[in-house]
């Protein structure tokens, strides 16, 4: 069944070309949409699972539709990749899961004024997009691609640990602009400073900038710097302090975290995948992320970032509180091998 849905979306999809029909693909996903009658007043998660990406993220989005709809108005729609590396295909967020968000804002008619937009942590992020195929999305959809670097920064201050003093980031203007609607397109990651990555840390750290000509490699032009690693900070209490500090103004409207293959291990690079095929979205991005710890059976008490978070009413942490549409959690938890320092970060 869900090959037969993959061939006519994609023929659907393929038909719109750049022109871009708004006819709706909900017929393509009739036989699977999940129910938005069971959304009650509390915060919900959608979970899907699945064979392949884009049907899994359609279907997780569609119970928002129309609170999605009226939360976009009339603002440009960012969705940001989770791209660390240009160049490693499992640290990266897939092509078929963009395709499947776009399909999804096709169908809401919200796909007139939508990029794709990324600081990827160790090259040019245009590179990293043709890398992992993006760039073919526009054959399909009227979207644009951005590097992050390139749109102009503001500075905001973080805090190290080192020294207890405030430290100047310039974060991206296009991530912190009011008429932006962000939507964090993640996947399910292990880290080697902040436990897990996971839809916040996604905007929170693909925010800062860094100059044109940096690389983590030896091609490294000469005085190009990067600002990620000053909030990253110098130990392991900075980081966590910094993603609950930023929170309120650099966290996703949308959350969209694909874990079909999951990284564990020594993430955010280095880590092995998880064959898990689950989707998890939300428009309560703290619930979201919750909700996604609970899968990769991570403890939520090591995940201080995301507890100072809950303890500061950013979004609902508290699981009780959830309801997840779709799917039962406890049917698709996977233990995820946490990084191998994990016990140098608890400590």
């Amino acid at each position: 069944m869900d090959n037969i849905r993959r061939r006519d979306f994609l023929r659907k999809s393929v038909l719109a070309g750049l022109a871009v029909s708004f006819a709706s693909p909900l017929d393509t996903f009739a036989s699977s949409v999940i129910s938005t009658e069971s959304i009650s007043g509390k915060s919900s998660v959608g979970l899907t699972t699945g064979g392949n990406r884009a049907d899994m993220a359609f279907r997780a989005l569609q119970p928002y539709s129309k609170q999605i709809r009226q939360a976009i108005g009339n603002k440009r729609v960012i969705l940001k990749p989770n791209n660390v590396s240009i160049d490693i295909p499992l640290c990266a967020t897939h092509a078929d899961t963009l395709e499947g968000v776009l399909e999804f804002l096709k169908s809401i008619r919200k796909l007139d004024n939508v990029i794709i937009a990324e600081s990827a942590a160790n090259g040019p992020s245009l590179e990293g997009f043709d890398n992992y195929g993006y760039l073919s999305l526009a054959a399909k959809y009227p979207v644009k691609f951005v590097d992050l670097d390139q749109e102009g920064s503001q500075i905001l201050y973080v805090f190290d640990e080192k020294d207890f003093k405030p430290h100047p980031v310039r974060f991206s203007k296009v991530l912190l602009d009011p008429d932006s609607y962000i939507v964090s397109v993640a996947r399910m990651k292990t880290h080697d400073r902040a436990v897990i990555t996971l839809s916040l840390k996604n905007i929170v750290f693909g925010a800062p900038v860094k100059d044109q000509g940096f690389t983590w490699g030896p091609n490294r032009r000469e005085g190009a710097r990067s600002d990620k690693a000053i909030v990253h900070g110098s130990g392991f209490k900075g980081i966590n302090y910094n993603l609950y500090s930023l929170a309120p103004r650099l966290h996703p409207h949308l959350a969209l975290i694909d874990g079909f293959e999951g990284m564990e291990g020594n993430g955010p690079n280095n880590g092995t995948p998880v064959d898990h095929r689950v989707c998890v979205a939300s428009t309560d991005w703290l619930a979201a992320d919750r909700v996604a710890v609970e899968l990769m059976g991570v403890d939520y008490t090591k995940v201080k970032w995301l507890n100072f978070c809950t303890m500061a009413g950013y979004g609902t942490g508290d699981l009780g509180k959830i309801e997840v549409i779709g799917e039962k959690i406890s049917d698709h938890i996977k233990h995820y091998k946490l990084n191998d320092n994990i016990e140098k970060q608890l400590a």
